[in-house]
């Protein structure tokens, strides 16, 4: 059977979360691997506050995915997760299979790899030459002139 990699975004409850930091990305994990799907990447995203309140939650706890899957059974996983507590929010985006490789490589950096490559951007940059550039010509006074009548 065909399958496709897709790439999930959950919102997870944060006091939840707190409480047990293993249930809900459990869960996630249990219900792809029952719906016959493959996990590939599973981990943290990370904890902001949200934009609105989603079912009460003013703050949540993005958990990133990257999962191969029949597609046949996708609206089954979708709807086991709508079922659970934990899970505030959920997206899911079918991945080009050129860029599945490039994509599941970079979750697995995680963020400490992410800001080492920002870093190194702005090292980069701070450590490029100044050209210094030519001296303006700044002009004089305007006069105005009468019109010609």
């Amino acid at each position: 059977m065909a399958t496709n990699v897709y790439e999930g975004m959950f919102i997870l409850d944060s006091g939840r979360h707190g409480r047990d930091p293993e249930g809900a990305p459990g869960q996630i994990a249990k219900v792809i691997q029952e719906a016959g799907g493959e996990m590939l990447v599973s981990r943290l995203w990370e904890e902001r506050r949200l934009a609105f309140s989603i079912r009460g939650q003013r703050k949540g706890t993005y958990w990133l995915t990257y999962f191969r899957l029949p597609p046949d059974n996708l609206a089954t996983i979708r709807q086991r997760f709508q079922l659970s507590e934990s899970i505030v929010r959920m997206l899911f985006l079918k991945v080009d299979p050129k860029i599945v490789d490039t994509l599941v490589a970079h979750a697995l950096a995680g963020p400490a790899s992410i800001g080492a490559e920002r870093r190194a951007a702005e090292a980069a940059e701070s450590a490029r030459p100044e050209v210094p550039k030519p001296p303006q010509e700044v002009p004089g006074p305007q006069t105005a002139e009468a019109p010609l009548s």
